[in-house]
């Protein structure tokens, strides 16, 4: 495996495993970063050798099981043996130290709290295994799991850097000297950077392109390469788009956002939903943006097409390390369709079942939302507040002066705004539900407006249930519509189309559970 990475060595300058870390809670609890219990010696030997061999199997089997098993047995409150310590049972492989190094932190973010010199360490490391993979000459196969594992937490890490530097409260001085001096460390443009060069290296926007007309085949190899190739630099890429989804999300930039995913379409099965960590990601984010560029029916849409999934699979997931993350966004899509469904009423989007779920966590709070009030609005602000991502601000701090997160703020405000003209409009939905046809002076008089005002409410009302898609045409949201001829107003009801073969089929299974029940019990 050394002889594929020589470039990569030149690449990257020949780095240093070297931590040069301040002194940390861990180091003090007489952690030695130098001993390698016997349990740790075989892991890497017998990882380095699958990534030699190519083993994505076995590398997945050690990478999901046993990193995982030792870490709960031996490091529960101590990081791992340093990088330093494991190598000389690696042949010093550079690419595979780096590798090590990127499981090293993520074990560290979850397990303890990193300290700066560490963040700006791990941000090194990033940059050298990125610069491998997009310049050098990576001759591996990795598991998806583990590919998608390193961009979300890349982006988590630089997600948790800029709220650790926005809180200058307390901040020692030794720190503040760091972070003027490597001031560079997780900037925006550093990650977009890297994110963007993943992408376009990848070629992965063209591979999709050739896939639909027949010519390439990613999606059906699940982006892994039988002729003897590699599938790091392509599935990088295309975790990449999500990873650009994600970190303009977090941003605040919604329409970009978008754009970065348009290459992958989401409606179609492809790599993204194999692993169930980047298929949530990606829908969450992707419903997200859309709510916030008010794209109602589309955000329901992928809501509930995730939440069934989830609903339907989430047991076998129960031994994943990522289960509570798997409940929390569940949780919180529940909250963003809650959300939707009381700006944009549109019950008959949704499944039988995500329905029925929904009503019970959420059922008495959406009554409440409809109504133009303090309480209504305080909800929405509950809802939006725990269902949102932990929005950034990408800029330093000016270390005078503490930092407000002032984009937090921001897109509370925008939603805030949008939540109160939606509510405004709730009372001409009521009504227009109520008649078919109706006279505008008869409508006035009920809205208790005069004329002028009522038809300035019902073009906003227009307005407002309608957007532009991701192709620039004008959709609606309305589950009622309508047009006005000669005074009068004719109102369009969409009618949903009953399925009755869900509620038979949860009737039959509830009903085989009960003679299970009977069949079990043993009469004396």
């Amino acid at each position: 495996m050394a002889s594929h990475y020589e470039d990569a060595r030149a690449i990257t300058g020949g780095v240093g495993y070297d931590d040069h870390r301040q002194q940390s809670p861990q180091d003090q609890l007489g952690y030695d970063p130098n001993f390698v219990p016997d349990s740790v010696k075989s892991f890497v030997v017998h990882l380095y050798r699958h990534i030699r061999e190519k083993n994505v199997y076995e590398i997945h089997q050690m990478y999901e099981t046993s990193f995982h098993t030792l870490s709960d047995r031996l490091f529960k409150d101590t990081p791992w043996p340093s990088v330093d310590a494991v190598a000389n049972y690696v042949d010093n492989d550079h690419v595979f130290c780096l590798l090590y190094k990127e499981m090293w932190f993520r074990h560290l973010y979850a397990r303890l709290t990193p300290t700066l010199q560490q963040r700006i360490d791990s941000w090194d490391n990033y940059g050298s295994l990125f610069q491998v993979v997009l310049h050098g000459v990576v001759n591996m196969q990795l598991p998806n799991q583990w590919l998608w594992d390193m961009v979300d937490e890349f982006v988590y890490q630089f997600q948790s850097f800029c709220q650790y530097r926005a809180k200058m409260k307390n901040k020692a001085e030794h720190e503040i000297a760091l972070l003027r001096q490597f001031d560079q460390a997780w900037s925006v443009y550093g990650v977009l950077n890297f994110l963007q060069a993943l992408v376009e290296k990848s070629n992965i926007i063209q591979i999709l392109e050739n896939e639909k007309e027949g010519l390439e085949q990613f999606t059906s190899t699940d982006g892994y390469d039988y002729n003897g190739g590699s599938n790091v630099l392509k599935v990088l890429g295309y975790f990449g788009m999500v990873g650009l989804l994600r970190v303009h999300c977090l941003l605040g930039d919604y329409h970009t956002g978008l754009k970065c995913l348009q290459p992958s379409d989401i409606s179609e099965h492809g790599v993204y939903t194999i692993v169930i960590g980047s298929h949530i990601t990606t829908i969450y984010h992707h419903g997200l943006a859309n709510l916030m560029l008010h794209r109602y029916v589309e955000a329901i849409r992928e809501f509930n097409k995730i939440l069934l999934y989830i609903y339907k699979t989430k047991q076998y997931h129960q031994k994943s390390p990522q289960y509570e993350q798997i409940l929390k966004k569940n949780e919180q899509m529940y909250a963003l369709l809650a959300i939707c469904l009381s700006l944009c009423p549109q019950s008959r989007l949704l499944d039988e079942t995500v329905n029925s779920q929904l009503r019970e966590k959420y059922g008495e709070k959406m009554i409440r939302m409809q109504r133009y009030d303090d309480e209504a609005f305080a909800i929405y602000d509950e809802l939006f507040s725990y269902a949102c991502p932990k929005f950034i601000t990408p800029s330093a701090p000016s270390f005078e002066e503490p930092l407000l997160n002032y984009n937090q703020r921001l897109q509370l405000k925008l939603f805030h705004y949008e939540a109160k003209q939606q509510q405004l409009l709730s009372g001409v939905r009521t009504f227009l539900k109520v008649y078919s046809t109706i006279s505008l002076t008869k409508l006035a008089s009920h809205m208790e407006v005069d004329e002028p005002t009522l038809r300035t409410i019902l073009i906003t009302y227009k307005h407002k249930a309608h957007a532009v898609d991701s192709d620039g045409k004008v959709i609606s949201n309305a589950d009622v519509d309508f047009y006005i001829d000669d005074d009068m107003v004719h109102v369009v009801e969409s009618k949903p189309a009953k399925g009755y073969g869900d509620y038979f089929l949860r009737q039959v299974v509830k009903l085989e559970g009960v003679i299970n029940e009977m069949d079990a019990i043993k009469l004396d």
